[in-house]
């Protein structure tokens, strides 16, 4: 279909949804590197204005991906839930962004987001986000609550947790369980600890696997650990009798970025109930850590949709916060920085990505996180991650990443650091997940407010932790 819009006289025309949607979206250099942003604001106006008028409808029809050659959209569509969407049916996608700044002002706003969160498409919420201010998806964002447990609970109201990500390069016991410390001293580590392994070979991460079992075991801390390898590397290890709490993945929004990451729908459905046979979670059976990032379809060069135009990587990441949905996981974050500044180039672009990842995620029902990073050639830097740790915090960000000093030393990338969210739940008045921050208090690390005390670790049962004896 053809899409037409007159601004200050000039007419500008759009060949079908897929452009209507790149040429809507707030600039960012990897649509640039696709070829489909808009080329100017006067263009993107006039997308964001044919966009803003259509119907919602428009997204069960048109699609922006083949239905035919891509099992993503054949999810979306499958499982679409025509009852969830009828209360929204009659909306444009102007008029739903009212719906929602409207529905968010409303003491009871999580139950009414909660009861439409089935009907929407990934595509209807990017389209709503690119429509919407920095403060449009952060008053919405915080009026929706999602949660998900396995050992605590994540995502409640008022709770801001951490993945405590003790990296090392060479994968040294010593140096993870020092950093494993550090980061338990300062109250991380609530939503997981969790390892990028330097090496996905099977016997490393098993290792890695025993180590960090092991130290939640000896100190009964209420956490879940995992070793951020291949999803077939972990079903090995699992059928092998390994400590497996969470499975992670990386997940792309068409089937094809998703082959890149050598998966598919059946290889993540097989992972998930692969660790929930293992009945390890405590509080819940929610099993699946998944990471995302706005640019992987286009690195990989499977970001092309319906009439082989170019989709917006905004949109691509959104669709696929509806493969993450269908695999009900405890976490899902995107590493909004990660890719770099190829995709997105500065710290506007990033935290204006941020922004959207999040809104969009837990607008479709996820507990969702944030990598709050940058790469070193990004025209970002801390000062910037300052600004949207506090953004997301005050949003209602699930958990995000935190890492010794805010520098990852086998990634090689900045992130947060365990003291920024130690000064970010004080300033918002926010909390650990509820399990985590028992055991805090339980070992004398925290009052009953939930604040820090004065910490004797010479005489406390993680000084076994501080000299290694647990390895």
């Amino acid at each position: 279909m053809i899409y037409r819009q007159q601004v200050s006289g000039v007419t500008y025309t759009f060949d079908g949804l897929v452009e209507v949607m790149a040429k809507a979206t707030p600039l960012r250099s990897g649509d640039q590197l696709a070829g489909c942003a808009a080329e100017h604001d006067a263009e993107r106006a006039a997308a964001a204005w044919v966009l803003a008028d259509l119907p919602l409808d428009t997204f069960l029809n048109e699609a922006v991906v083949p239905y035919e050659t891509d099992e993503v959209t054949r999810l979306i569509v499958d499982s679409h839930d025509r009852e969830a969407f009828s209360a929204i049916s009659h909306l444009t996608v102007g008029g739903l962004r009212d719906w929602l700044l409207e529905t968010a002002s409303d003491a009871d706003a999580a139950t009414h987001i909660a009861a439409v969160s089935p009907g929407l498409t990934p595509e209807m919420v990017a389209a709503v986000s690119k429509i919407m201010r920095n403060q449009d998806l952060i008053a919405v964002a915080a009026a929706t609550e999602v949660s998900a447990a396995f050992r605590t609970t994540i995502g409640s109201r008022g709770t801001l947790a951490t993945r405590l990500q003790p990296n090392h390069p060479t994968d040294d016991p010593r140096g993870i369980a020092a950093a494993v410390l550090d980061g338990l001293l300062l109250g991380c580590g609530d939503a997981v600890i969790g390892i990028n392994p330097a090496t996905d070979s099977p016997h490393a991460t098993s290792d890695l696997l025993h180590l960090l079992d092991a130290i939640r075991s000896r100190y009964d801390i209420p956490a879940q650990s995992c070793v951020l390898s291949h999803i077939t590397t972990t079903i090995g290890l699992i059928e092998a009798g390994a400590p497996v709490d969470l499975v992670f993945q990386s997940i792309a929004g068409t089937e094809g970025a998703n082959r890149a990451f050598g998966v598919d729908l059946a290889v993540l459905r097989e992972g998930r109930d692969a660790a929930r046979s293992l009945r390890r979670g405590t509080v819940g059976d929610n099993v699946m850590y998944l990471e995302t990032g706005q640019g992987s379809a286009l690195s990989s060069h499977t970001h092309l949709g319906t009439g082989g135009r170019p989709v917006d990587q905004q949109t691509l990441e959104t669709r696929a916060y509806a493969v993450a949905r269908d695999l009900q996981p405890l976490l899902v974050n995107t590493v909004v920085g990660f890719i770099g500044p190829e995709y997105l180039y500065d710290g506007k672009q990033i935290i204006r990505a941020g922004l959207e990842d999040h809104f969009c995620g837990k607008l479709l029902g996820l507990p969702m996180g944030v990598d709050v990073c940058y790469t070193n050639h990004a025209e970002a830097d801390q000062n910037d991650m300052d600004t949207l740790l506090m953004l997301l915090a005050a949003a209602g960000v699930a958990f995000v990443i935190t890492v010794p000093g805010a520098d990852d030393v086998m990634l090689g990338y900045q992130s947060l650091s365990f003291h920024d969210v130690l000064v970010t739940r004080r300033t918002l008045g926010l909390r650990p997940a509820p399990e985590f921050e028992a055991w805090l208090r339980r070992v004398g690390m925290v009052d009953q407010a939930g604040r820090l005390t004065p910490f004797d670790l010479a005489h406390s049962p993680l000084r076994a932790l501080a000299s290694a004896e647990v390895l």
